[in-house]
């Protein structure tokens, strides 16, 4: 089943990547599949954390920052830590049948 799941570099989880509609799974694939989701969805929390931080030692950084290119810099990092909070919330409230492939 681990297949069915694939590694996010950007988000730090494995997100599900079903090769069919998920009504064409069997209710015990569609459990495992669920089950697996549910494993990789408890690691968003904590992935949000760390982030969190991360961009509150930007902020430190970027209000003792006096060269404006590096304060530029700082934003910019800050910014690509809040997308991937924005984009890990919105995961962890997603249906995994969310993912299925409707095309096949």
């Amino acid at each position: 089943m681990e297949h069915h799941f694939q590694y996010d570099e950007r988000l730090g989880v494995s997100l599900p990547r079903l090769e069919q509609e998920w009504r064409s799974y069997t209710s015990q694939e569609q459990g495992l599949i669920i089950e697996l989701w549910q494993q990789q969805r408890a690691k968003i929390p904590e992935r949000i954390y760390a982030m969190e931080q991360s961009i509150k030692e930007q902020q430190q950084l970027l209000q003792e920052e006096e060269n404006f290119q590096r304060s530029c810099e700082i934003n910019r990092e800050i910014a690509k830590l809040a997308s991937i909070i924005h984009d890990l919330q919105i995961l962890f409230r997603e249906d995994p049948e969310l993912w299925a492939n409707d095309e096949q």
